[in-house]
This record gives C-alpha cells, structure tokens and sequence, in this order.
C-alpha cells in the first residue's frame, strides 16, 4: 500500500512532525476512550437510574388515576412527593403542550427522554433546564402532570467530571511534552544549521549535545568537516607548491629567449606567457574559495569596481539592471575572481559582455550575458568540469584555456552554498551564467 499522497499533507520540519506524532495518539485515545465510556458505561448508569425514576411514575399515576379528581390526587399523592422528594403540579386546561428541553452538552438527558418514551406509556416530554431541576411531563385520567425533581436522580456527575478531568490532564501533559521534545529537538537544530552553514562555506562554532544517537551525529560531522578542511589546505599547498616550483624554470627560459632574437625568440616566448597562464589558472583553482573569511558584502559594489576595472581596458563590459539593496555574507576575492572569469570567458568568444545583480531576501544572483556562440544545452554539465574544452561550443580557436574558467566559477558558488546556472542569453543571444547564492 503506498501513502504517497499523505506525504503532501505532512508537515516539512522535524519539530511539527514529532508533535504530530505526540499528539494523534493522545486525541485518539482520549476519544475513543470517552466515546466508549460514554456510550457504554455512562448510557447503561443512565438507563438504570431512569428505570428506578420510571417505577416511580408508574406508582404516582396509578395513585392519581385511583383519584375522583385532581384535587384528591394531589392529596393522595402527597404522602408520597415527600420521601421521593418530588414536586407535582397539573397543567392548566388549554395549555400548550410541553416540548424537550435540552442543553447541546446533554447527553444524560436525552438517553433518559428515549428511555421513557420506550418503557413509560403516556409520556410526553421531558425538560433539563439549568438550575439541576429535570421535569417530566405524562398524561393522567385528570389532566397532563408536571413532574420536578432533582436531576441527580437521573444524571450521574462523576462522569462529567471525569471526562474534564481527563482533558485537562491530558492537555497539562501534552504540553509538558511539547516542553520537553522542544528541549531534545533543540541540539538536532544546532547540528543542521552547523552543517548548513559549512555548506555556505562558513565554519560555525559547534560542539554535540543532546542524547547519544545526536551526540554521535555531531561527532562525526565535526570528523567530516575537519577532514574536508584539510583535504582543501592539502590540495591548496600542494598546487600552490606546485606552481611555485615551475615558476623558476620559467623565468629561467625567458631570460634565455631575451637574448635571442626577437623574430626567432617571439613563437616560444608565446608559449611560455601561456605556461605561465595555466599555472595562475591552476592555482586559482586549487585556492578555491578557502583563502579568505566571510565578510558582509555590497555585491552592487562589488559588480560596479569589476565593470569599471574593464571598462579602463577599453572592453565593451556594461552594467545591466541591478535590484535589490544590502550586504550579503560572501568571500569578496573568490567572488570578484569567479565574476571575472565570466567576463573573460564572455569577451573571448564574444564581443561584448553585460553584468547584471538581483538581490532578494532568500537569494544573490549574478547574472553575466554575452553575444557569443553560447553552450549547448547538452554540453552544459561537462562545461562546469575541471579540464573540460567544449571545442565546438565556445570558438577554441579564438582563445587558449585548460578549462577551469567555468570550474572555478561553479566551485565560488558551491563554496557560498550556491550554484551556478548556465542558459542562453535573451538579449544578447549568447551564454547566460547566473552565479545563485542563498542568503
């Protein structure tokens, strides 16, 4: 059997989920266990009691249909009103004839009206008004009778109290419950904004708490992050080390070319500027975004120091629509170096490029247009892969690369707990790269 469809009634957060659990299993119970009592137990104390009451009334009208008139029937039926504790009284001619009175609440009530309207021959209504009187009205030789007395007589109280009771308690408890479950619940919290926080690339103080099952959670994410941490540093020393060593043998071969001839010297001295391309782009790349804190950040600002850097170099780089106003947590060297590897990519295969920001209450989005050939919709998950050339997709003879322009730029944005979007421009007709960040 599946419950496929139930899932879409649940509630997301653990928190409603358990008081779910909490609470359906009280309610039920306390239902069931009051629909069982008072459809059994409280109805069967009912019936008896109004069975004792009926032989009474029998008793009272067989007196007061012995009797030659009203009168003599009420003082035949005197000596009997004062040990059953009961007022009568006959109604006057030509009066409306009584109807039932019952409260919404008032279940004894109407059990005792259905009873003797079954055992009871003559019985007419009966009336449970609230000053604790119960009046049951029948029909005699003489004229229709009001009979009053206590209602206790017919009604037990316990029950009622019982049933309060048992609310009361169960509501008392559920919210001790509520109370507790808050406080056992609260160190899960801690652990998923720990890990959250990690994923945006912030590493927040946290320590395990709570019962063993979430102390060991916590002890293991806290064994993960450091791991993962010094993964990075490892990976960033050794290509930085890397890097460091092959600069020297590269300075070496440019002051040997320097005394060659230009014309002769020119083809290597090309080679070697692109040597030393590729090992900044390796190293950017084996920095990623580990190399700075976050700090609050203007990202409007931000965008209008990178366009203006470019615009100096004579680029045709322009400021598209910018919304939204405030500070977002963000590492502004990885940042500025993923929104300018989009303006590189952009004006290498294209020939103009626009920058655009959207900042909202949930999320950052830069957006980067050009007017270039674009990325295929299918080659665009192998384009965010290190050491990836798409070839035909984006001109290669226009420019040089290893292809970590765009992994560089998708790592920036999964180190801030983002993505990166690659689509087509509608403007420019070109590639669309929006970096998306959760705020």
């Amino acid at each position: 059997m599946s419950f496929d469809w139930l899932k879409r009634y649940m509630p997301r957060s653990l928190y409603a989920r358990a008081a779910l659990i909490l609470v359906v299993p009280i309610v039920a119970l306390q239902i069931v266990v009051s629909v069982v009592f008072i459809k059994r137990d409280l109805e069967d104390v009912t019936v008896q009691m109004t069975a004792t009451i009926q032989r009474e009334l029998e008793l009272l009208r067989q007196v007061a249909d012995a009797a030659p008139d009203q009168e003599t029937a009420l003082a035949q039926m005197a000596p009997l009103l004062q040990p059953l504790k009961m007022q009568v009284q006959y109604l006057a001619p030509g009066a409306p004839l009584p109807e039932d009175q019952f409260s919404l609440i008032e279940f004894s009530g109407r059990v005792v009206r259905d009873e003797l309207e079954k055992t009871f021959p003559g019985f007419l209504a009966a009336r449970f008004p609230s000053d604790r009187r119960a009046l049951v009205y029948f029909g005699t030789a003489h004229g229709l009778v009001e009979l009053s007395f206590d209602r206790r007589r017919l009604t037990a109280a316990a029950p009622h109290q019982l049933i309060v009771t048992m609310l009361l308690f169960g509501f008392l408890m559920m919210l001790i419950s509520f109370l507790y479950m808050r406080n056992q619940l609260r160190p899960i919290k801690r652990l998923a904004n720990a890990a959250e926080a990690f994923g945006r690339g912030r590493a927040v103080p946290y320590s395990p708490g709570g019962a063993t099952e979430v102390r060991a959670a916590g002890s293991a994410f806290l064994d993960m992050r450091g791991r993962i941490e010094r993964q990075i540093e490892q990976r960033t020393l050794i290509l930085s080390g890397v890097s460091h060593d092959l600069r020297t043998p590269l300075t070496r071969m440019k002051l040997e070319l320097a005394l060659l001839d230009e014309e002769d010297a020119a083809p290597m001295l090309r080679d070697v500027d692109e040597m030393q391309a590729l090992l900044d782009a390796f190293l950017d790349f084996s920095r990623g975004s580990a190399v700075s804190e976050p700090e609050p950040v203007d990202p409007h600002e931000l965008v209008r120091t990178i366009i203006a850097d470019w615009q100096r170099q004579e680029t045709q780089v322009s400021l598209g629509e910018m919304s939204g106003a405030g500070e977002v947590m963000l590492r502004r060297q990885p940042v500025r170096r993923a929104v300018e590897n989009l303006i590189s990519n952009a004006m290498r295969y294209g020939t103009q490029a626009r920058v655009s920001v959207a900042l909202t209450e949930r999320s950052l989005r830069i957006r980067v247009e050009d007017d270039g050939p674009g990325i295929p919709p299918e080659q665009r998950g192998d384009a965010v892969r290190p050491f990836t050339r798409l070839d035909p997709a984006r001109n290669q003879n226009r420019g040089s690369g290893v292809g970590l322009g765009l992994a560089i730029v998708a790592d920036t944005a999964r180190a801030h707990g983002g993505t990166l979007r690659l689509g087509e421009s509608a403007d420019l007709g070109g590639l669309q790269a929006d970096i998306v960040i959760a705020r």
